[in-house]
């Protein structure tokens, strides 16, 4: 007998655990529906997610949605899943917006944002009225999704499309992972970086696909123990660290792999930029390229302690940045330009601890080049000699 209502206590425990975790709320219940701005829907729907003792899901459903800036936030009483399955429409106009991403989520733990949906921040209009490329003093535009002080979560499945600025930023995040994430946007759209994490320890992006109009991922100041693996890029500017050094207040990074990626058609590969004739003095150590497939990219690998963007800043003074212990291994294919590697590390404080191994670059059919400044690299297996840079006359 006190077996039997052993059993049936479990039963009832198990019954009613699976009942508390699987609470859905869709966002028709606070009359969310396609064709009509659902920002408001949406925003009660986490609300009262956020409110609740057990875990929730809120079901955008397949149709399309228009939506205008959503900030939420936490902390919450426990894990929510957000799952996309329309296709979530910005407003044309930057103006009408409302705000500087179209979805805002932070200080929440156990996040998780799923489905197949799409967030189209319909950005063409804006590239055109707005190209950072050709104005200095360009207007930062919205992006698609911000991610504040958010740990432990997940994003998976969803796509970012024509996102007005930057597709995602995360910032102030431990423990948050991208995986099966899509970014599409055309190479021509200004300043359009797929993912941008800054002050961030643990970030993952995983078997993610990425074409833009500007890096594909790049790491801001305070990027800690970041994985960027299995990544498709391209169109765009490559994978990117930096660039740093532009204001004294900046953090160090450190602790970034880079593996397994393949670049197409890139304007850049894997890289390191920091600016000249600026404040910031952090370091940058800890780096690793590692199996990396290059088709058709120019500036494979590059070290640029000279970044200087449409030659609107000085090099009056070298970098101050210190980059150290970077290996650079298993990188193959072709390049777009003739020096498939350049390490031009600042001579205020040259690189130290940098490894190469196994480099095998060509243009057009023959051996991709090498040059190097200010760093002695070790070098091991088949990579092009090292050469000093060919100092351009005035």
């Amino acid at each position: 007998m006190k077996f039997s209502v052993i059993i049936l206590l479990l039963s009832f425990c198990t019954i009613n655990f699976i009942l508390v975790q699987s609470v859905t709320i869709e966002i028709s219940k606070f009359g969310g529906k396609p064709n009509q701005d659902i920002a408001k829907a949406l925003t009660s729907a986490w609300a009262e997610a956020c409110a609740s003792t057990s875990a929730v899901k809120i079901v955008i459903p397949s149709g399309t949605y228009q939506m205008t800036h959503v900030d939420v936030k936490g902390p919450c009483k426990a894990p929510i899943e957000i799952q996309v399955d329309g296709t979530i429409k910005a407003p044309v106009k930057p103006e009408d917006v409302g705000g500087d991403q179209l979805l805002r989520i932070g200080y929440v733990n156990s996040l998780t944002i799923s489905g197949n949906g799409v967030f189209d921040g319909q950005g063409s209009y804006a590239w055109k009225q707005n190209d950072c490329s050709k104005k200095v003093q360009c207007k930062l535009l919205g992006m698609n999704l911000g991610f504040n002080f958010i740990n432990n979560s997940i994003v998976r499945g969803i796509t970012t499309k024509d996102s007005k600025h930057f597709h995602v930023n995360v910032l102030g995040c431990n423990n948050f992972t991208f995986d099966g994430f899509k970014v599409t946007a055309p190479g021509d759209s200004a300043n359009t970086d797929g993912i941008h994490i800054g002050r961030s320890t643990g970030v993952n992006v995983l078997n993610t696909q990425i074409a833009t109009g500007d890096d594909c991922v790049s790491l801001g100041d305070g990027s800690r123990q970041v994985l960027v693996q299995n990544v498709t890029c391209g169109p765009g500017h490559g994978i990117s660290i930096g660039s740093l050094g532009k204001y004294k207040e900046e953090e160090p990074v450190e602790g970034i792999t880079v593996k397994g990626c393949t670049l197409k058609g890139t304007t850049n590969g894997v890289r390191i930029k920091t600016w000249p004739n600026q404040p910031g003095t952090i370091t940058v150590t800890d780096m690793k390229f590692e199996d990396i497939t290059m088709d058709n990219v120019s500036n494979p690998v590059i070290i640029d302690q000279e970044y200087c963007p449409w030659n609107q800043c000085s090099k009056q003074n070298p970098s101050k940045i210190k980059i150290s212990k970077v290996i650079i291994k298993n990188i193959k294919g072709t390049s777009g330009t003739k020096e498939g590697l350049v390490l031009a590390c600042s001579s205020g404080v040259p690189c130290e601890g940098v490894e190469i191994s196994n480099v095998d670059l060509t243009f057009n059919g023959a051996p991709a080049t090498a040059t190097c400044s200010n760093v002695k690299p070790k070098i091991t297996g088949k990579v092009p000699e090292c050469t000093a840079p060919t100092t351009k006359k005035e």
